[in-house]
C-alpha cells in the first residue's frame, strides 16, 4: 500500500525510479508467502517445544517506570512529542543544508566543451581542441580521453551551443586511486585558462536522469529585439554570483549572412532567369552536381562536383560571376546586389513563441536549490519592460513536479493503509494511533539530515518517507493489536498497557533494530564486498542510496523510542477520555424505568 503509489510516478523521474517501487513491492510479497507458509512449515519441521515456566518480575525495567509515568500524564508527552515535532523542521530550516533534487555522486566520466566564434573551417576548429586536448595528456588521473572538432549540434541541446567547436569526453580512473572529481576538473579549467581566443567549460553528467545545467531560464517573448535584452540582462545578473560557472546566454553567434536581390525586370532584359543566377553562385560556394558514379568496391553513389579553383572562391568573386546570355556572358553584378544581413542562426519557439534559454552551472559542492532560489528572487525584481515572460526550467521545473509526485503519493500511501487498517481493527482510534507513528518518523528524518549535514533529498529523502510509512506502523500495529486484544479479555487500562508493554516491547526493538543494522553501513557510506574481502568508505556505489539511508536509520529507530513511549501515553489518554465523556453523558434513570415522557426527545429510544 505504501509504495503502490510510486508506480504511477510520470516524467523521466518517474521513468529513472519506476524500478525501486517494482522490486519492493516483490520482496515484500515474497517475504509474506516465506513469513505465511515456509517459515510455520520449517518451524514443525525443527522446531523443538520449550517447557514454559511461569516467570514473575520481581520488580518492574527502566522502560516499564517510564511507561507508568507517560500514562499518567498521557496530555503533558502528547503535547512534548508535538512540540518536537514542529522543533525539529524548524531547526532543520534554520541549521539544514536546504533541498536538492538528486544527490551529489562522483562521477566517472566528465566532459570538455571548447567555446570559440569566428567563421571558422574544419581545421582550425580542429586546432583549437588540439591545443585543450594537449594539456590534459599528461595528466594520469584520466583514464580514456576522446576529442571530437567540428560543429557539435548547433543549438540542438541546452548543453551545446552554436559556438561550441569540439568537445573532449573523459573517464576517470578508480576513484581510490585519484583525487574528488571536482578537484580534477577544476584543475582543467586552470591548464585551459591562459589559452587565446576560447572558452573552456568543464561539466560532469548528473546523478538521475539528465535534466541539463543547474540554471536555465527560459525567456520568452513575441519581440526578437526585447528577447536579446533580456537574456543578456539575465547573463549579467548571473555573471555577478561567484558560485555560478559556464554562463551561457542563449543568443545565437554574431555573424554576417549575405543576401542576393535580384532585379528581375532587368535580369528579364537580359534573357536571365533566378535558377541561372542560382547555379553561378553555387560555383563559388558548395559546387553544382554534375553527375555520380558508383566505385567497384562500394555500394553507394560518389557525386562529382563542379566549382572554382579555391583561389577564386572568395566573397569577392560573387561580383565578378558571368552568366551565358544569347548575347554572350553577362556580369551578374548588373542586376544583382549583394546586401550585407544580420546572421540569424538558430531559432528556438515554444507553443508558437520565441524562446532564449540562458543556462549556467554552480561550482561544486553548492546547493543548487538555494542559488535556484536566489535566481528567482532576482527575476521576479527584473523589469522586462512587460514584453518578456520567464520560467525556469531543467532540474527546478523537474524538481517541482517530482516534489509534488510525491506529496501526492505520500497521501495516496496513506489513504490506503488506513483502508487496510481499518478494515482490520474497526476502529478509528485504533488507525489514527497507528498511523501516527508515520508523523512521529518525520522528526528522526530532518533530526538526521542535521545530525549527517545532508540536504533533504526531494527523491530519496522522500522516497524514505514513504517507505517509513510502510515500515513504523508495524511497531504500532504490535502494541494496539495486543492491547485491544486484552481490553477484550477484560483486563483494567493501565494493566494492558503495561502488559502490552512488557510483551511487546522486545518484539518491536528487535523489528526495527534488524531494520536499522540492514541499512546503516549505507548511510555512512561504507561498502563491503565480501567477494574480494574488501571494506571502502565513500564509494560513488553508497552515494546514491546515502540520503534515503539516512532517512530510514534515524527515521525507524526515532520513531520506535517514541511509539514505545507515545503509543502507551495515547492509549491511556483515549481511555481516560472515553470514561471522561460517558461520565459527561451518562443519565441517571429514575425509579419506574426511563425518563419523564418531557425529558425525552421524540425521536429517542431507550
Amino acid at each position: 500500500a505504501a509504495f503502490s503509489p510510486l508506480l504511477f510516478w510520470p516524467g523521466i523521474v518517474g521513468q529513472f525510479m519506476k524500478y525501486m517501487p517494482i522490486t519492493l513491492i516483490a520482496t515484500l510479497s515474497a517475504s509474506l508467502v516465506t513469513a505465511l507458509i515456509f517459515t510455520p512449515t520449517l518451524g514443525a519441521l525443527i522446531g523443538k517445544p520449550q517447557p514454559h515456566v511461569e516467570r514473575h518480575a520481581r520488580r518492574d525495567s527502566l522502560y516499564i517506570r517510564v511507561v507508568k509515568v507517560a500514562i499518567h500524564h498521557p496530555g503533558a508527552v502528547i503535547l512534548l512529542a508535538l512540540g518536537l515535532l514542529v522543533g525539529v523542521v524548524y531547526a532543520y530550516s534554520q541549521l539544514g543544508k536546504g533541498v536538492e533534487f538528486f544527490p551529489d555522486v562522483e562521477p566517472d566520466t566528465a566532459v570538455v566543451l571548447v567555446h570559440a566564434r569566428g567563421n571558422m573551417s574544419l581545421i582550425e576548429k580542429d586546432r583549437l581542441v588540439r591545443q585543450v586536448e594537449a594539456t590534459m595528456l599528461d595528466m594520469n588521473e584520466l583514464e580514456t580521453i576522446y576529442a571530437r572538432s567540428g560543429d557539435m549540434g548547433q543549438g540542438g541541446t541546452d548543453e551545446v551551443t552554436e559556438d561550441v567547436v569540439g568537445q573532449i569526453r573523459f573517464s576517470f580512473i578508480d576513484w581510490k586511486k585519484r583525487r574528488k572529481a571536482g578537484e580534477i576538473m577544476e584543475d582543467i579549467r586552470q591548464r585551459t585558462a591562459h589559452l587565446p581566443g576560447i572558452r573552456v567549460e568543464v561539466t560532469a553528467p548528473q546523478a538521475g536522469p539528465p535534466t541539463g545545467k543547474a540554471i536555465q531560464v527560459q525567456l520568452s517573448s513575441y519581440s526578437p529585439e526585447a528577447l536579446d535584452k533580456a537574456a543578456i540582462k539575465v547573463a549579467d545578473e548571473l555573471a555577478k554570483r561567484p558560485e555560478v560557472r559556464d554562463i551561457d546566454n542563449g543568443l545565437p553567434m554574431p555573424g554576417i549572412d549575405w543576401r542576393l536581390e535580384i532585379d528581375k525586370p532587368e535580369a528579364a532584359q537580359f534573357g536571365v532567369g533566378v535558377g541561372a543566377v542560382g547555379l553561378a553562385v553555387q560555383l563559388i560556394t558548395n559546387g553544382v552536381k554534375i553527375t555520380d558514379y558508383r566505385p567497384a568496391n562500394t555500394d553507394k553513389p560518389v557525386d562529382i562536383i563542379l566549382r572554382f579553383p579555391e583561389n577564386r572562391r572568395t566573397l569577392a568573386d560573387i561580383d565578378d560571376l558571368r552568366v551565358q546570355t544569347a548575347n554572350g556572358a553577362v556580369p551578374i553584378g548588373n542586376f544583382v546586389e549583394r546586401v550585407p544581413s544580420r546572421r540569424v542562426g538558430v531559432i528556438h519557439r515554444v507553443d508558437g513563441i520565441r524562446v532564449v534559454s540562458v543556462t549556467a552551472n554552480v561550482a561544486k559542492g553548492v546547493n543548487v536549490a538555494a542559488v535556484q532560489q536566489t535566481v528567482t528572487e532576482e527575476l521576479k525584481k527584473a523589469d522586462f519592460g512587460g514584453v518578456v515572460d520567464w520560467k525556469l526550467k531543467g532540474s527546478d521545473e523537474e524538481q517541482a513536479e517530482a516534489a509534488s509526485f510525491l506529496m501526492s503519493a505520500f497521501g495516496a500511501a496513506l489513504f490506503l493503509i488506513f483502508a487496510v487498517l481499518l478494515a482490520v481493527f474497526n476502529k478509528f482510534s485504533s488507525v489514527g494511533l497507528i498511523l501516527s507513528a508515520i508523523f512521529l518518523s518525520t522528526i528522526g528524518v530532518f533530526l538526521g539530515a542535521i545530525i549527517m549535514s545532508q540536504a533533504f533529498g526531494i527523491v530519496m529523502s522522500g522516497i524514505g518517507i514513504i517507505a517509513l510509512a510502510g515500515v513504523v506502523t508495524n511497531n504500532n500495529i504490535i502494541l494496539i493489536d495486543t492491547y485491544d486484544r486484552l481490553r477484550r479479555e477484560g483486563v483494567s487500562m493501565e494493566e494492558a498497557i503495561l502488559k502490552t508493554c512488557r510483551e511487546r516491547a522486545r518484539p518491536v526493538l528487535l523489528t526495527a533494530v534488524a531494520a536499522i543494522l540492514g541499512v546503516l553501513p549505507i548511510a555512512f557510506g561504507l561498502n563491503l564486498d565480501f567477494l574480494v574481502r574488501e571494506v571502502t568508505y565513500g564509494a560513488p556505489s553508497t552515494q546514491w542510496w546515502i540520503q534515503l539511508s539516512t532517512a530510514i536509520v534515524f527515521g525507524l529507530g526515532f520513531a520506535t523510542v517514541l511509539t514505545l513511549i507515545v503509543t502507551p501515553a495515547s492509549l491511556a489518554g483515549i481511555a481516560k477520555l472515553s470514561a471522561f465523556s460517558k461520565r459527561i453523558f451518562r443519565r441517571k434513570p429514575k425509579a419506574g424505568g426511563g425518563a419523564p415522557a418531557h425529558a425525552r426527545r421524540p425521536d429517542e429510544h431507550v
